[in-house]
């Protein structure tokens, strides 16, 4: 009971944001709509369980003239409403129009709370950088956090389409619940059983009949939650491989590696292979028992009002509105048994989806730890009391004070491992791990990391990222292109393609180095930006820079003494043994 209130909550708490958001009254509207045709459509199943009493009792009479009244417009009838009773064509017509509006009513509703939900999620995952927090916080199982692209796409699609099918499938089977329960009440009369008198027999046979197949339903059922869960990660993870796999396909063919890229996409496959297994067993078992209890639902009702039928106690007519009463009756009460295997996939949707909101909302909670940042006007970029660690906990440097002078170029360098990407991690306000203070000068600031990122898109787009590429002029990126030795891109630059692909790893990183000359930071942060490239190129490279970036201020992290040649000041990571921390020494050779 403790984890249907969980689940209970968790379907509240994703579904009610879109219904008191801006759209809430468009939402509400289509919503009521929808729930009105619904509910019109009962009324309609109620209107053809009268009328085929009626036409049943057409038939058994041989009233050739009530037949085709029935079947056409209307009939005159006592047992009619207001004295008649719609003809079938007359009632199929609408409820055909109804259907089909309700149905397209319907998906317009879910594209529409899809669309705000997913730009709801991505607003919160972008949010203060909460997808890179939950990257790092990430707990070993990955049940929160695995494949944010599945849950943003796939989950919320499926969570959408689940919660309307199933919420307005319920209210239509306890609208059809009130609505026959009372007919079949009136139509089965009373039974005396063991000397004990029971009305309304067929209503109590029902709910019995109901209740014993819903408590086999999820006796059997039961483990399908849990395995649909699995089943989406899994399919996510298998996903991944073969996008990683794409994606890197020039490493794969350079070192030969497809036989282990082969066996590592089989063993992700085997595990879906196997959870699918799982779900087939549990789905042919729940299967069988729905078959079973919906086969035998077709004629109990029949077996159990026959004997008032062969009494003279009620006409054919009678007998088969009974029958259709309690079927729907039957229908209604077993809603749970009929609608198990996708309650079991709603609930592993619900689950997938709230355990991510829950780690980004977490994310969002730990969005002061780390350094604390402070704007300042004007002066050097100044690094307080700074301390460093590592997710479990090894401490990378100790209560370290340092400034960058604007204007300045500085290189670090130290061991692979030391601290020095991640001391560029906690400047930029991404990196949890970390105490002290930064004082950041007014001005602009751009980071470019060793792998450096293009964006799909155009040349120019990934030029200008994250800027707007219509700030800038045509001449302008072909100056860019040219100062990177990138010329042969020129012609390219509208085109649309896999440029990480298309580029080697030297052009991508002289790309980016192209994107902070047409950016022109006030600050400017290298994490070893040039290691692609070869020494001629690299100091050729950093000569352009610093060139054309006369006013920023530089800040690299770089190995090679010809980087080290083109800076005013050199810090290295040092540490005294392998347990201590790290500390942030001058690097700069002695005067003469």
């Amino acid at each position: 009971m403790a984890k249907l209130g969980v689940f209970l909550r968790d379907a509240w708490r994703l579904s009610k944001p879109y219904y008191t958001s801006e759209e809430r009254w468009s939402a509400r509207l289509l919503l009521g709509v929808i729930i009105a045709m619904n509910l019109a459509l009962v009324g309609m199943d109620v209107i053809l369980n009268f009328w085929n009493g009626a036409f049943y009792d057409a038939l058994q009479n041989k009233n050739w003239h009530a037949f085709i009244s029935l079947l056409m417009f209307y009939h005159r009838t006592s047992s009619g409403f207001f004295g008649i009773m719609p003809g079938f064509s007359v009632v199929a017509a609408l409820y055909i129009a109804v259907a089909v509006y309700r149905t397209y009513l319907r998906q317009w509703l879910q594209i529409r709370w899809r669309r705000w939900m997913t730009a709801r999620f991505v607003d919160e995952w972008l949010a203060d950088r909460a997808y890179y927090r939950i990257s790092l916080t990430r707990p070993t199982s990955g049940t929160g956090t695995d494949n944010p692209d599945q849950r943003i796409s796939e989950d919320i699609r499926d969570f959408v389409t689940d919660t309307l099918v199933l919420g307005l499938d319920l209210l239509s089977n306890v609208v059809e619940l009130v609505s026959f329960v009372g007919i079949l009440w009136s139509l089965s009369g009373a039974m005396h059983l063991f000397g004990i008198y029971i009305p309304g027999y067929m209503v109590w046979v029902a709910l019995l009949y109901a209740i014993v197949g819903t408590w086999l339903t999820h006796l059997v059922g039961r483990p399908l939650a849990a395995l649909n869960f699995m089943q989406q990660r899994f399919e996510a993870d298998f996903r991944f491989a073969l996008v990683r796999f794409r994606e890197n396909t020039e490493g794969v063919a350079l070192y030969g590696g497809e036989a282990e890229e082969k066996l590592e996409l089989s063993r992700r496959f085997t595990h879906v292979i196997h959870n699918w297994w799982g779900i087939m067993q549990r789905t042919k078992l729940l299967n069988a028992l729905v078959s079973g209890y919906t086969q035998i639902a077709i004629i109990f009702p029949f077996v159990v009002a026959a004997p008032q039928y062969f009494f003279g106690k009620m006409q054919l007519g009678g007998l088969t509105r009974t029958a259709s009463a309690f079927g729907q009756v039957q229908t209604a009460m077993s809603w749970f048994v009929n609608s198990y295997a996708s309650l079991a996939t709603w609930s592993a949707e619900i689950e997938r989806l709230a355990t991510f909101h829950r780690s980004i909302i977490a994310a969002h909670a730990a969005v002061n730890q780390g350094v604390g940042r402070q704007s300042v006007p004007g002066g050097p970029l100044a690094l307080k009391d700074l301390t460093l660690a590592l997710p479990d906990g090894k401490v990378l440097l100790e209560h370290a004070g340092l400034s960058f002078p604007r204007g300045s170029a500085t290189v670090i360098s130290g061991r692979t491992g030391s601290g020095k990407s991640t001391l560029f991690r906690a400047i930029a306000g991404i990196w949890p791990f970390a105490s002290g203070k930064v004082e950041l000068p007014s001005g602009s600031y751009l980071f470019l990391p060793q792998r450096p990122y293009i964006p799909l898109g155009t040349l120019r787009h990934a030029i200008a990222y994250p800027d707007d590429r219509t700030r800038y002029s045509q001449e302008q990126f072909e100056q860019v292109l040219t100062d990177m030795s990138l010329e042969h891109l020129i012609p390219h630059l509208d085109e649309e393609t896999l440029w990480t692909q298309r580029l080697s790893g030297g052009e991508q990183q002289r790309l980016a180095l192209a994107r902070a000359i047409l950016l022109r930071p006030d600050w400017l942060f290298l994490d070893e930006a040039t290691a692609n490239l070869d020494p001629e190129s690299e100091r050729a490279a950093y000569h352009m820079l610093r060139e054309r970036l006369r006013d920023s201020t530089i800040v690299s992290i770089a190995h090679r003494p010809e980087i080290a040649e083109a800076h005013d000041r050199r810090l290295e990571f040092r540490r005294d043994s392998a347990a201590a921390p790290g500390r942030l020494a001058s690097a700069d050779p002695e005067p003469v």
